[in-house]
């Protein structure tokens, strides 16, 4: 008990002492007498006097302050080594303790993951979770999005992903922006590192530069889908050089958004190594440059066909296969497709079945290329249906082969609609088969807009001409010739070419319609037939399409 003060008076005749007790203690204070003190007056000095003072309190026993500085230095020595050994409780472990503490942890999540079948090789120096716990919980979210462990063995870092911090913000911005979760799966296995992106920093920047290539609202989600990738590059790098260029050669300004939506990859593409490249060897076919701007507009896909690896075989391939070098540029001009295609084994399967067909020699194969270079996809069966078509209209097989070289689109028309033009032309044209071999083309026009109108009006003047002289020409034309004092009748020649001011020529439209075939089954569409160009005199025009099919 700890005595907060005392003191004390000597007079001859008494001592008096006076002290306070703790507040819980309740005793009296009291006087004692000089008689019941020891106190040698004589052997010790005025105020030498040696106190000793015993009081009770509170059950215990106090001593006076004299007896309290009796406490020895090993008594205080075992006080203060107690008071340290309780404090230690405490303390913070040294940095050693640390480091094996972690080490510990990360070989606890390592033989998680190894008895899971991730492979951890890749996340040494990587942050994890310190419990398997949270590790456990981080592979269950990825499973829940479709991921694999396979696919997360192809990119093991995503596990040093958090689920609150990361993954959950990234996912949620992604759906507001309209990415439809069905796609998830296959966008994570594409671009895994989206997870770890910032939301404010990294993905919302690129949104924004693309909103601004004129890609629509709408349209931005599915070019997310189609190329996630796109959510890695830097604004001011591939991306900006790559759509600076394709401006450069011609492509249209306001193209650029549907060309983007169709085909986003090419945001990837450097122009030194690819895009450049590319289009200089389509000028060396003959193409001219904006006539291949107007290509990129419409098939941008082709600049994801391999210049070495696809292009350049490809159109070595045609050659071998007689197609002349003069030809190349149209052929690819109307079937752009054609360089991306595993064209060696399509030409050689085609030559050999028409050559079983009809009889067709390599040199007609490559006549046929030239004017209609579909004809490497188009199926057997069509083929076969069509063939017979003509043969049933009188036709030999010789005869069949003329016509097929002449005007290979007789092979992709609708059947239906030759049946009806082949009837008009038997009963009311009245005009021997000749005519449709020396001009097969005639299956190729519509019926109603161009060949009753027509020949009517030749009907009623009593004209007699051929079927090329007849159609193979534009409305106008036909009206000149219908308004002349005398006509003559062979100054149709008809010779096929493709003319390139067609595709070159300015466009009127100030805006750009265009949609997404994002459902398409694979990249390279079906063949989109174009016919050939006949010389009328002197004037070119395109023969008009008319439900060509390729079944």
């Amino acid at each position: 008990m700890k005595i907060v003060s005392h003191a004390g008076i000597t007079k001859p005749s008494f001592l008096l002492v006076h002290y306070e007790l703790p507040a819980l203690t309740f005793h009296k204070s009291h006087l004692t007498s000089t008689s019941s003190l020891c106190i040698s007056s004589y052997n010790e000095k005025r105020y030498g006097l040696m106190l000793r003072l015993h009081c009770s309190a509170a059950g215990r026993t106090l001593s006076s302050r004299s007896s309290n500085l009796r406490l020895s230095k090993e008594d205080k020595v075992n006080t203060k080594r107690d008071q340290v050994s309780s404090a230690s409780l405490y303390t913070h472990p040294s940095l050693l303790q640390m480091k094996n503490e972690r080490i510990a942890n990360r070989t606890r999540v390592y033989e998680f993951l190894r008895s899971i079948g991730v492979v951890p090789d890749e996340l040494d120096g990587l942050e994890l979770p310190v419990t398997v716990e949270v590790m456990h919980e981080r592979v269950d979210f990825l499973h829940k999005l479709g991921l694999t462990i396979e696919d997360i063995n192809n990119y093991p870092l995503v596990l040093g992903c958090s689920v609150k911090k990361n993954m959950i913000p990234v996912l949620d911005y992604l759906g507001k922006l309209g990415v439809r979760k069905s796609t998830f799966t296959d966008f994570l296995r594409r671009y895994p590192q989206v997870l770890h992106a910032s939301v404010v920093v990294d993905l919302a920047p690129v949104v924004k530069y693309l909103q601004g290539m004129d890609i629509k609202p709408n349209d931005v989600p599915r070019v997310l889908e189609k190329y996630p990738e796109v959510l890695g590059f830097k604004l001011e790098g591939t991306m900006s050089t790559s759509v600076a260029y394709l401006i450069g050669i011609g492509v249209a300004r306001r193209e650029i958004g549907g060309l983007l939506t169709k085909y986003p990859e090419i945001l990837g593409m450097r122009v030194g190594r690819v895009i450049k490249h590319f289009v200089e060897y389509l000028e060396s076919l003959g193409i001219p440059r904006l006539a291949v701007a107007r290509l990129i507009e419409k098939q941008p896909y082709i600049l994801g066909f391999g210049l070495e690896e696809k292009v350049k075989p490809n159109i070595k391939s045609l050659l071998e296969y007689h197609v002349r070098q003069t030809s190349l540029a149209a052929v690819v001009v109307q079937y752009p497709e054609i360089i991306g295609l595993d064209l060696e084994t399509k030409l050689l399967n085609q030559q050999g079945f028409l050559n079983s067909i009809i009889g067709l020699v390599p040199d007609e194969f490559g006549r046929i290329v030239e004017k209609m270079p579909q004809i490497v996809s188009l199926s057997d069966m069509a083929i076969v249906n069509h063939v017979d078509f003509l043969k049933e209209c009188g036709f030999s097989s010789e005869q069949v082969k003329k016509m097929v070289v002449g005007c290979p689109q007789l092979l992709a028309l609708n059947i239906d609609i030759m049946k009806r033009s082949y009837d008009y032309f038997k009963t009311t044209m009245d005009r021997p088969l000749d005519d449709l071999i020396m001009f097969p083309a005639f299956f190729t026009y519509s019926l109603e807009s161009t060949i009753k109108p027509r020949h009517k009006m030749v009907a009623k003047k009593g004209v007699k001409c051929s079927l090329a002289w007849l159609l193979n020409c534009s409305d106008e034309k036909f009206e000149e010739r219908m308004n002349y004092d005398s006509m003559d009748i062979e100054e149709m020649e008809m010779e096929s070419s493709f003319d390139f001011n067609t595709l070159m020529e300015p466009r009127n439209d100030e805006s750009s319609d265009y949609e997404d075939n994002s459902d398409a089954d694979a990249r390279i569409p079906p063949p989109s037939f174009l016919v050939p160009v006949i010389s009328c005199s002197k004037l070119s025009i395109a023969l008009p399409s008319r439900n060509i099919c390729c079944s």
